[in-house]
């Protein structure tokens, strides 16, 4: 990991050459650190050790990133890996977390940073942190659909699917859930470019029957990734949303109003607001009776009086 920054770090000036280097009791030479370091006096004699200089680098980086510094960051990350050769067991197997999240918040932003960069990087950290291959596999999906790179992240999260290590642990089962509900989202957003095709297209022609057939292939793929993570109780709006969306399509409205009926009333969901607007919505798209849709809104009244379809409650009360 060590050329983590070769890319980032500018080149050393003649002043910090200058500079002293605090030694550790790896080998690790730190540079600019000589000021900063924090010493700990016991029995009247200090001690410069590899945790200490280590922790004061963690500090630094800390510091760099609240100030926006990133390049500065990236000096003090490319000395910070040795934590990986600490002799504490406990700090060993926390490094790699984070290594990846003060790496990757770098990464992000630095300036001379690119994908490729990003990309090397999440795929060491993923063998050196086992233990959160799963949510680095996450994050680095996330980070490639913000750049656009569909392909990628697809493929990215469909290798994470499949990972195992050791004994399946709670934990890892809402991550693999969450990786692949995120499949399934794009698996969504395929299927809604191909119903926007499909809407395009004469239903007499044939390639509207090959376009409606490969609808229905994603939509299945799609229902399997999302109909496991909405059944864990959590906060889940843009997979309920498309889920339901492609239920409707299909004409499963009794599918779709269940789903929504569990997310909005389910105890063991935390409350959201957005959950009886879905519900909401889809009961007046169903042209529900009115005694239904005031008893959805007056549960969203109790959560957010000032919500914008309070309008619209205060009219159903007025005409019943």
């Amino acid at each position: 990991m060590s050329d983590f920054s070769e890319e980032l770090i500018r080149p050393t000036t003649e002043d910090e050459q200058e500079e002293p280097r605090v030694p550790s009791g790896t080998g690790m030479c730190l540079p600019w650190l000589q000021k900063h370091i924090e010493t700990i006096a016991t029995g009247g004699k200090q001690e410069k050790d590899f945790a200490q200089t280590t922790s004061a680098c963690l500090s630094l980086i800390q510091e760099a990133l609240l100030k926006h510094q990133w390049q500065r960051a990236a000096e003090y990350m490319h000395s910070y890996f040795q934590i990986l050769e600490d002799s504490d067991s406990n700090k060993r197997q926390i490094a790699p977390e984070i290594i990846w999240r003060l790496g990757s918040e770098i990464l992000y932003y630095h300036p001379k940073s690119n994908v490729e960069t990003f990309n090397t990087f999440a795929d060491r950290m993923k063998n050196i942190g086992v233990m959160n291959y799963l949510k680095i596999s996450l994050q680095h999906a996330l980070y490639l659909l913000h750049h656009g790179m569909l392909e990628d992240a697809n493929r990215n999260l469909s290798q994470a699917e499949t990972w195992r290590y050791g004994e399946k642990s709670s934990s890892q089962e809402v991550l693999i859930n969450l990786i692949q509900a995120y499949k399934g989202l794009l698996q969504y957003y395929i299927w809604s470019k191909k119903k926007m095709e499909l809407s395009q297209l004469d239903e007499d022609d044939y390639a509207y029957n090959t376009a409606s057939q490969n609808m229905l292939n994603h939509s299945w793929k799609t229902s399997i990734n999302l109909c496991a993570l909405i059944q864990i109780p959590g906060v889940w709006d843009p997979f309920v949303k498309s889920y339901v969306e492609m239920l409707e399509f299909y004409g499963d409205q009794d599918g779709a109003r269940e789903v929504l009926t569990n997310y909005a009333y389910d105890e063991k969901f935390p409350s959201n607001p957005n959950a009886h607007i879905y519900l909401y919505n889809f009961l007046k798209r169903e042209k529900a009776p009115r005694e239904k849709l005031i008893s959805v809104l007056k549960i969203l009244y109790q959560i957010v009086p000032s919500h914008k379809l309070m309008l619209e409650f205060h009219r159903l009360l007025r005409k019943s």
